[in-house]
């Protein structure tokens, strides 16, 4: 299993290249899906997805981008997801904060007994 710390929408050198949600919630998957990447997963061994927002008003003017940019990294995989509304973040500028938890089977080539 892999569960991963929240993860804003930011690039691997902490920089907001938008204050866009939509744009946000890109980085933010792409970067969950790196880190899956790093521990051999990929976005369909995600099991469950727990988004922090920031302004619940925002998130839902922008359902259809926020759609759009999710099927583009995430494909048609929905695991169980909830989405909280938050007072704030600790990183000034972000929109949001996403959990991941997945389960990456076990390489079914692989010979236990080397």
């Amino acid at each position: 299993m892999v569960f991963t710390a929240g993860m804003v929408g930011w690039t691997g050198d902490e920089v907001f290249e938008t204050d866009d949600f939509a744009g946000q919630l890109r980085q933010a998957l792409h970067n969950i899906v790196d880190t899956l990447a790093e521990a051999g997963g990929r976005p369909e061994h995600i099991v469950r997805l727990t988004w922090y927002i920031g302004d619940k008003k925002e998130y839902l003017a922008q359902q259809k981008e926020i759609g759009a940019a999710y099927r583009d990294i995430m494909g048609r995989h929905w695991p169980v997801m909830a989405v909280i509304q938050v007072a704030g973040f600790i990183e000034d500028g972000a929109k949001l904060e996403i959990e991941a938890t997945a389960i990456i089977p076990d390489d079914e080539g692989s010979d236990a007994a080397s």
